[in-house]
């Protein structure tokens, strides 16, 4: 029993209760909307990084097109200089060479390959050879791998709001439990346990991001 003055002890008992089970209610329903949030973010961030894969796919595909090309192409033309058939290396050089491998040949000439033993051995060798498709690819899978990772840390933040639901249902537990004594020393104990609870969850809200 609480004594002398037990419905007014009673009644502050009570007020706290209320106010905890209030502020936990808010809390709880706080930290679930932004769980949520964060679940949609991650779901965005994954379809977005999946869609950027395929796409980077694609554009690899394209640019080991253009390399294969530029390779035969290259051959053809090493065959018309060994047979000294001026005019159709003539024709490979203007109509047939992608622009891209042009810079690369044309850079590639100049340091006489055929006499200086430090030139690269084929034209693809130098640093002029670029193929946009390939670089488009690989920017493409950077992007990617940014958007798996924004996907990655939005799901460890639902989860992180997720578990802090679980301070604030403990805080509904035992504030809605501590009324139910009629020892004071037990009241007192299960609010201060649950003060202590939403102090905890409130904390960790503070530390996460929101939207």
């Amino acid at each position: 029993m609480f004594g002398d003055g037990e419905i007014s002890v009673r009644e502050r008992f009570e007020l706290w209760s209320a106010a905890l089970l209030a502020m936990a209610t808010l809390a709880t329903a706080y930290s679930a909307y932004e769980a949520t949030r964060w679940g949609g973010q991650q779901s965005t961030r994954f379809t977005q990084a999946g869609a950027a894969r395929t796409e980077s796919a694609k554009a690899q595909s394209r640019g080991f097109s253009f390399v294969t090309i530029d390779a035969d192409l290259f051959t053809q033309f090493a065959v018309a200089y060994s047979q000294g058939n001026e005019e159709l290396e003539e024709v490979f050089r203007k109509r047939f060479f992608r622009d891209e491998f042009k810079q690369a040949f044309n850079a590639w000439v100049k340091l006489e390959p055929l006499k200086n033993p430090k030139a690269p051995d084929v034209p693809f060798e130098m640093k002029q050879y670029k193929v946009a498709s390939l670089e488009e690819a690989e920017k493409l899978e950077s992007e990617a791998e940014g958007l798996f990772e924004e996907g990655r840390e939005a799901n460890q933040t639902s989860d992180n709001y997720v578990l802090a639901t679980i301070f604030f249902a403990a805080v509904l537990f035992f504030g809605g439990l501590s009324v139910k004594f009629r020892s004071q020393h037990l009241v007192v104990a299960t609010l201060a346990f649950g003060t202590l609870m939403f102090a905890g969850g409130v904390i960790r809200l503070a530390t996460l991001p929101f939207l």
